[in-house]
């Protein structure tokens, strides 16, 4: 269990780490150091933070709450985001192919902007996909 909040993550090395119970709020970790990255997340509060340009395939980030996070242009190809808030969080030009996003919630991603093949989800909120298309759904 930690308390990250706005540390200069810039060259730094993460490799296998697992952050369970943490609170990480404002970290920008597009700016570690790309070589052997790798990193999970369970049960976490993970705010206002960055994972844009980064290879992250096979992460998980089980059970944690990611409000106003930044995934753009991210390899998330095989990811975990079971029982995950994702509030707020931005999906831009992502490879979610393989991910898998049971029971999560809050999320709106345009299949139109990123890569969803053999992507699981569930329902009810699977409807967020549907966001993209500006319709009704009564």
């Amino acid at each position: 269990t930690c308390n990250l909040s706005n540390c200069s993550l810039e060259n730094t090395r993460i490799q296998n780490v697992l952050f369970k119970g943490c609170k990480i709020m404002g970290l920008d970790f597009s700016k570690c150091d790309k070589f052997l990255i790798g990193f999970n997340f369970k049960d976490s509060f993970i705010s206002m933070s960055v994972f844009s340009y980064l290879d992250l395939n096979d992460i998980s980030f089980n059970g944690c709450e990611i409000f106003e996070s930044d995934f753009i242009e991210t390899n998330l190809m095989n990811a975990n985001f079971d029982n995950s808030d994702l509030k707020y969080s931005r999906f831009h030009k992502t490879n979610l192919s393989f991910a898998s996003l049971e029971n999560a919630k809050n999320y709106i991603i345009d299949p139109n902007q990123n890569n969803l093949r053999k992507a699981s989800f569930s329902f009810p909120e699977v409807v967020g996909l549907l966001a993209a298309f500006d319709i009704n759904i009564k």
